[in-house]
């Protein structure tokens, strides 16, 4: 019989992206997995080919010799085309596939998760979230924390075996620290349910741990907070995770970064702005005012007629990112209205007013006179 075309079995086009095929196979996948038609002997089939062919299609080198030769080329230069467990270098990217399929979690059951090589269970992950002010943010600091977390047993030296004591071969696995197992067409290796994927047992735990290998610590750490850092992002810190069981590599440690708001500045990426006030004389009249930056205060020329919102922009007086990039500070010019007048204020105010006609606030009468147009053409 002809071979089918692998585009057709994912029903996508030849022009379709890496991650088109890869979209394609899950939702296939889904749906023909021989644990959603059980005893459908035409699915099982259907998933096997669509599995074959995102074997080909999924993988890079394999999909252009596809594209020239066909299957028969495919098979000339890789060997045979049938689908393997095996092929999936990167199972952890279909976890979510089989997860829908086979209830979640079975997946890392199956493969192991975030075993390693040897079946030893790497220590989690943690996460801390800090908050920090504005300036330090800016400037860069050291932050000290404290967290409390697994680590290594100091009385057996992460081992749980009590002193003297050595481990034996688990006897249900034979050593090995997984077992295989059918599951429908497939044959799956899974780690060991009797040692957990060690291939050991201990007979003689510590008392320390109870034979874990890891006891819970509270713990002090220094966290050098990098310069020009923003609210939200990650720092991670190697190492300062939780302890694997027995040895394993341990965890990592996140520090989520907060930054608290500033009452003069705003951040607006590596720019920042501040407002502020002048009084109408400085405005009208223009001034030199000092105004305060993230790098000091500097001294501002305000020209005659600025009006408010007016934005002035300071090269190179903003923040310095991570990457050494510097951004600008913007002065936004707030005009203060004058409020509890006395009685000369006032009278002064009202002779201005009466000197100033049209030519004195053309913006207001360009304004007044675009309304006056607008309602006679109601």
């Amino acid at each position: 019989m002809p071979q089918e075309d692998y585009y057709d079995l994912l029903g996508i086009p030849k022009t379709a992206s890496a991650d088109d095929v890869k979209k394609a196979f899950r939702k296939m996948a889904l749906k023909y997995h021989p644990d959603r038609n059980p005893g459908d002997k035409s699915a099982e089939e259907k998933f096997k080919k669509i599995s074959e062919a995102y074997e080909i299609l999924g993988d890079q080198e394999k999909r252009r010799m596809y594209d020239q030769y066909g299957a028969d080329g495919v098979r000339q230069a890789f060997g045979s085309t049938g689908f393997q467990w095996s092929d999936f270098t990167h199972a952890d990217e279909f976890s979510d596939i089989f997860e829908s399929v086979l209830g979640g979690g079975l997946f890392e059951h199956f493969f192991g998760g975030r075993r390693s090589r040897d079946g030893r269970q790497r220590g989690s992950d943690l996460r801390v979230d800090i908050e920090i002010p504005f300036m330090d943010a800016v400037r860069g600091t050291d932050k000290q924390i404290e967290i409390a977390k697994q680590e290594a047993c100091e009385a057996c030296a992460g081992s749980g075996c009590a002193q003297g004591a050595q481990p034996s071969r688990c006897k249900h696995c034979g050593g090995a620290g997984h077992v295989r197992m059918t599951q429908g067409f497939f044959a799956i290796q899974q780690p060991c349910p009797v040692c957990h994927g060690t291939g050991q047992m201990i007979e003689k735990p510590c008392r320390t741990c109870a034979g874990s290998g890891i006891v819970q610590r509270p713990r002090k750490l220094k966290i050098k907070i990098p310069a020009g850092i923003d609210s939200g992002a990650r720092l991670k810190v190697s190492g300062e995770g939780e302890a694997g069981v027995r040895g394993a590599p341990t965890g990592n440690l996140y520090v989520i970064v907060h930054v608290q708001e500033h009452e003069l500045f705003k951040r607006d990426g590596e720019n920042v702005v501040c407002d502020v006030p002048i009084s109408f004389p400085k405005a009208a009249l223009g001034c030199e005012i000092e105004v305060p930056t993230v790098q000091g205060p500097v001294m501002l020329k305000i020209p005659a007629g600025t009006q408010s919102g007016k934005l002035f922009r300071l090269k190179g007086k903003g923040i310095r990112n991570v990457q050494g990039f510097i951004g600008d500070h913007y002065v936004r010019v707030v005009i203060e209205t004058p409020s509890n007048l006395n009685r000369e204020q006032r009278e002064l105010l009202e002779k201005f007013a009466a000197a100033c006609g049209e030519t004195a606030t053309p913006v207001e009468h360009g304004f007044l006179d675009k309304v006056g147009r607008f309602f006679k053409n109601l």
